[in-house]
């Protein structure tokens, strides 16, 4: 258990508060962000609209007149939203951290396509604003296998109190198609996570059971995750797993960051396992890549 100690350590250290002064303002509604129809995203204060034209100043671009008939969507900002002089688009990967789910769900018409090392990839999408299906694989059958490792990820999510506690629930189910495939199992895990904070600073707590057809597990896995932005586009992240065996505990610690952009997304980090009966620090660097689709992959003209 000894060994487990550095590792818990530094889980805290990854979930105590961090945010900085910058971040810490008032709500007050000053900015709107304009979509127009082109997919374009203006930021400024409105001096005037009517029924035909809205009137918006942005400080990079001056005054500009915008037709009702180009715009899309008229977005209020808060002030939490401008940090430095700059706009902080929302964090657009905050449904997970490195591959744990939290309790932040896709919305309708939001998707990612999410590799990792290569070999794993997935896509997930917002079927609606509380469910989420997502789909994997592994193309073993680029190296000659006559079968390839599947997955789905259903998840359904919903606020209990909006941007401060969040819940989800959800499963990984997967088995391998192929030659034989009907001999080889359903397996899986059912998990349940609850997430406390918003969406750029978080904590989750959640376990699940894992599952090989109908057989159950007798020990739920406990994972532990957690989020922090630092900055326009980087967040620092973790993801932990701890396993019950016998009287034995085995712990997968993850911790690293994220670069993050409205079009990519840039996880890297280590994988550190630990146990009761481990000695020697091993450590497994983590590298993946997201490039989000949809309704939330939208270019930002910054002209506030």
């Amino acid at each position: 258990m000894k060994t487990l100690i550095p590792f818990l350590a530094i889980l805290l250290l990854f979930l105590m508060p961090h945010v900085s002064k910058a971040q810490e303002t008032n709500d007050s509604l000053t900015y709107y962000q304009v979509e127009t129809v082109d997919g374009n995203v203006f930021i400024g204060k409105i001096l005037s609209k009517d029924e035909k034209m809205v009137v918006l100043k942005t400080d990079n671009l001056g005054v500009l007149n915008i037709s009702f008939k180009n715009i899309k969507e008229i977005k209020p900002l808060t002030t939490k939203n401008i940090v430095k002089g700059e706009l902080w688009p929302e964090n657009p990967h905050a449904t997970r951290y490195f591959y744990l789910p939290n309790g932040y769900g896709l919305k309708k018409g939001e998707g990612y396509y999410q590799n990792t090392w290569v070999l794993f990839n997935q896509v997930s999408y917002g079927l609606t604003d509380n469910f989420s299906m997502g789909a994997g694989l592994i193309p073993t059958f680029l190296f000659g296998a006559n079968g390839v490792p599947v997955w789905i990820t259903p998840k359904l999510s919903f606020p209990v109190k909006k941007d401060k506690w969040n819940i989800g629930v959800g499963a990984i189910v997967g088995t391998y198609l192929g030659e034989n495939s009907g001999d080889v199992p359903i397996l899986g895990l059912a998990y349940g996570v609850s997430t406390f904070g918003s969406m750029d600073k978080n904590f989750t707590i959640g376990a699940g059971y894992g599952f090989i057809d109908n057989d159950w597990g007798q020990t739920p896995v406990i994972s532990l995750g957690g989020t922090v932005r630092t900055g326009k586009k980087h967040y620092l992240l973790t993801e932990n797993y701890f396993f019950f065996i016998d009287e034995d505990i085995l712990a997968m610690i993850w911790v690293g960051g994220r670069f993050a952009s409205n079009h990519l997304a840039i996880d890297y980090g280590l994988i550190i396992p630990a146990g009761t009966d481990m000695n020697t620090l091993v450590a497994i660097p983590w590298l993946g890549l997201t490039v989000p689709f949809g309704s939330k992959q939208k270019g930002y003209v910054q002209g506030r």
